[in-house]
């Protein structure tokens, strides 16, 4: 990113552009610096993917920030993949951050909230956990983060409860709800910033409900969580 002194020529090629995310009801927009996604944040999902929620707690991997597809956009499938599926979650938006944030503070950081989708290519995150190796193929794909606009804090307040569900060409998939989730939207704040210092732009998917299951192209994906918002794409 271009500071006050910098200018295109600085650089050996005009650098990229910053990855936004739309504000519902404005014309403004928020710049994404990073993005951390919560693993296994819901109970039957742990389950269902072959751990146990009582022993193994949630943990954190990112994506990149370039891989938002706003409101509007279709999701390509992507190369490299026969098992592609989608994982329905909460998006949390920071507008500050720090480092070692007390839990009763943490919800001030929060700008707003809107509904994301981790789209995961699971064959490769299969082959990834039997070996030993990171995630990144499976997770950090282009595309892989479609997201709604998002939704002020003064809008919405600070959601803990109402469903999370997606629907594929209208049945129903993946049906939770927030208060289900092991680590609540604070905690995820407060662990994080012992790990990373937040800053504002950063963005955490909070995690999915069971579920999940695959896509094709020609699907049409529909996903909410209940007052907050709703997201809408074509697998393509």
């Amino acid at each position: 990113m271009m500071n006050d002194m910098t200018t295109v020529g600085d650089y050996v090629f005009a650098p990229a552009p910053t990855p936004t995310i739309p504000v519902a009801g404005s014309d403004k927009l928020f710049p994404v610096r990073r993005i951390y996604c919560v693993g296994r944040n819901f109970a039957e999902h742990a389950i269902e993917m072959g751990h146990d929620p009582d022993r193994e707690p949630p943990f954190f991997f990112q994506k990149n920030p370039d891989a938002i597809v706003p409101p509007g956009g279709d999701f390509p499938y992507p190369t490299e993949s026969s098992d592609v599926h989608h994982e329905i979650e909460l998006v949390v938006a920071l507008k500050s951050g720090g480092t070692d944030i007390p839990l009763d503070k943490a919800l001030d950081c929060v700008f707003g909230y809107g509904v994301g989708l981790d789209m995961t290519r699971r064959d490769l995150q299969a082959v990834s956990k039997k070996m030993g190796r990171p995630w990144e193929t499976a997770k950090s794909f282009e595309a892989s983060a479609p997201c709604s606009a998002l939704h002020p804090v003064s809008e919405v307040g600070h959601p803990a409860e109402g469903s999370v569900e997606v629907e594929v060409n209208g049945e129903t998939r993946q049906r939770g709800d927030l208060n289900q989730m092991i680590w609540k939207v604070p905690e995820m704040i407060s662990y994080l910033s012992r790990l990373f210092e937040l800053q504002p732009g950063d963005v955490i998917f909070a995690g999915t409900p069971a579920g999940v299951s695959p896509v094709v192209r020609g699907d049409f994906i529909t996903g909410r969580v209940a007052g907050v918002a709703e997201i809408s794409m074509k697998v393509v």
